[in-house]
């Protein structure tokens, strides 16, 4: 049974209004997944810590658990990645992706590795410094993201049947690269240094990502982001806002 108070390190996910001066914080928490609490009255001007509950900040938060919502009581901030976040558009709207597909994959489920958590932080903090270019950083965080979820794409073997690589064929559907026997209508053909390129991501290989031309880095990011929307069944919006 869940303790009444308790708190944790949390990345604030999103927010929205709640009557006149309340709102509803979604966190994604290290030990406890994910939990939408009300923070009361952060809306007013003399608010204490309503500017600290903003999105892609890092806190440490003190809850009290409720039935379905849960309440904030005190909040202290740990890293503000929504300054450095929020003073570049790209950094913006590549960060707001990544939250977002962390809100719509994770569930009310912990995390007992804390995986998803600390990759977050970890690609947070890659943002807001702002030394590599944010759709690398917003492609390898999808990828990584993907395989915590257990639907990182095969790139090495045929994703149908096994055979060993090369293969230059994508199927979303199929989950990853197929050979030419295993290939179905709606595959697309896919460059070999695309194919490395993806493989670099996935391994936060950045000597190698860095060094890729821009027409790899687009055609990569394009079908991560397919494969990330096809597994969402929906798209995810602030995607499209992304500048690559």
């Amino acid at each position: 049974m869940q303790q009444k108070l308790y708190r944790d390190d949390a990345i604030v996910l999103r927010t929205h209004p709640l009557g006149e001066a309340d709102r509803i914080i979604t966190l994604l928490t290290r030990r406890h997944g994910k939990v939408r609490a009300v923070a009361k009255g952060v809306r007013r001007t003399g608010s204490r810590f309503g500017a600290r509950l903003e999105p892609f900040n890092l806190v440490d938060v003190q809850l009290h658990a409720g039935k379905s919502l849960h309440t904030v009581t005190q909040v202290v901030t740990i890293e503000a990645f929504a300054v450095g976040i929020s003073a570049d558009y790209g950094r913006f709207t590549a960060a707001s992706a990544m939250l977002e597909t962390t809100d719509r994959l994770t569930d009310e489920m912990v995390d007992p590795h804390q995986r998803g958590f600390l990759m977050l932080v970890g690609a947070l903090r890659a943002m807001g410094e702002g030394r590599l270019a944010p759709p690398l950083v917003l492609d390898s965080f999808l990828l990584r993201t993907l395989a915590v979820s257990g639907w990182a794409p095969e790139l090495r073997v045929c994703a149908s049947c096994g055979a060993e690589g090369p293969h230059h064929a994508y199927d979303i559907r199929a989950g990853g690269l197929v050979c030419t026997p295993c290939r179905r209508p709606g595959a697309v053909a896919v460059r070999q240094s695309t194919i490395e390129q993806l493989i670099f991501l996935l391994a936060g290989d950045w000597e190698n990502v860095l060094q890729s031309e821009e027409s790899v880095m687009q055609e990569a990011g394009r079908l991560i982001t397919d494969t990330v929307t096809w597994h969402l069944e929906r798209s995810v919006r602030s995607l499209h806002y992304v500048e690559r």
